[in-house]
């Protein structure tokens, strides 16, 4: 068994400490990565504070890694030492049903398995542990490349931020002559918006506050609209598209009455307590209420050359690993503008 040194919680609710994890004995189609840099998702706080459900620990978090290949099996073919590479939220899934066959492994029938946290069933129920780490092998099948014109920092928040808001935007056609809206301006949404700037839609933001408003226009945004005294007429049967990037618990029917005929609500964010929404908030004007996940390996292959091409990255905040309570404890405070990146080289220098 291979070791690595690696910053994760050793039970649920406890702070994150330096520690050796175990990682797999090389397979034939694995490929063994250095990782660089590993970004912190607000689900990653989530999980190890047991509020997504209990774990087995000690668990190391992140799913945004990013690093050089070090070693391949002699059945990889798609990646070669040297490669500056990416993986992100999922690392193995079936490969068989029909959303696996169509490239969209994240919906696989079977279940795919998760970067940490989870049994992974299709590699003899080893146990997965994320990037906060020197060291990860995955299988070649879910590392991706990492464009040229993209910083390695700058390109981890897109492995999980990036392909969570480009896979709706573009199923949903966000693009020239569209209006969007995004709701909430935080880690996830404000990558939504710049993308969806980068499409060609016309965007507005839906935040708390006017806090970010600057920040809004800068990004691209045509307006930032200030929802603490609830919503006004002014943007009924309006939009086409409404990406909703927070988990708070949302009035999501006064947000659908702002769509047009046929237009998209789409849920991102898990918030803790059911969505309650009124059949008549989408039957009326024949609107869509539907969520997403993540995308797929070609579709996160797609996303981080359309951003590379179009100058897209995340605002971020680079740390040395011995600051992750701390980033923690900002992130959840909304002290961050807009994403903390760990510096994975500083991780051997705390154990």
């Amino acid at each position: 068994m291979n070791t690595t040194t690696a910053w994760g919680a050793p039970s649920g609710g406890a702070p994150l400490e330096a520690m050796t994890i175990d990682r797999r004995e090389m397979r034939d189609d694995d490929v063994r990565i250095a990782i660089d840099y590993s970004g912190i998702c607000h689900s990653d706080i989530h999980t190890v504070r047991d509020e997504f459900g209990p774990r087995t620990y000690p668990l190391v978090p992140g799913h945004e890694i990013v690093g050089r290949v070090t070693q391949v099996g002699p059945a990889v073919t798609r990646h070669q030492v040297g490669d500056r590479v990416g993986v992100g939220v999922f690392v193995d899934s079936c490969g068989q049903c029909a959303p696996c066959q169509a490239g969209e492994q994240s919906y696989c029938d079977n279940g795919p398995t998760m970067t940490y946290g989870a049994e992974n069933k299709y590699a003899g129920g080893e146990y997965t542990q994320g990037g906060y780490a020197r060291e990860i092998i995955t299988k070649e099948a879910f590392v991706v490349r990492i464009p040229e014109a993209l910083d390695s920092a700058s390109a981890a928040p897109l492995l999980c931020a990036g392909i969570t808001t480009y896979s709706p935007l573009k199923h949903f056609g966000a693009g020239p002559g569209k209006r969007v809206a995004i709701v909430g301006m935080g880690g996830l949404g404000h990558v939504a918006v710049k993308i969806a700037v980068a499409m060609g839609a016309e965007v507005t933001v839906f935040s708390h506050s006017d806090r970010k408003r600057e920040d809004a226009l800068a990004f691209g945004a045509r307006e930032l609209i200030p929802t603490a005294q609830g919503l006004n007429d002014d943007y009924l049967n309006y939009f086409d598209l409404i990406v909703n990037s927070v988990s708070v618990d949302l009035d999501v029917a006064e947000y659908m009455q702002l769509l047009r005929f046929d237009g998209a609500f789409v849920q991102l964010g898990l918030p803790n307590e059911p969505l309650q929404v009124p059949a008549r908030a989408f039957t009326s004007k024949r609107r869509k209420l539907s969520g997403s996940l993540v995308g797929g390996i070609p579709e996160t292959e797609e996303m981080l050359q359309f951003c590379a091409d179009h100058d897209v990255t995340p605002e971020i905040e680079v740390i040395d690993a011995d600051y992750i309570n701390r980033a923690y404890d900002r992130t959840v405070a909304s002290d961050v503008r807009y994403r903390f990146v760990i510096d994975a080289r500083t991780i051997s220098k705390t154990l």
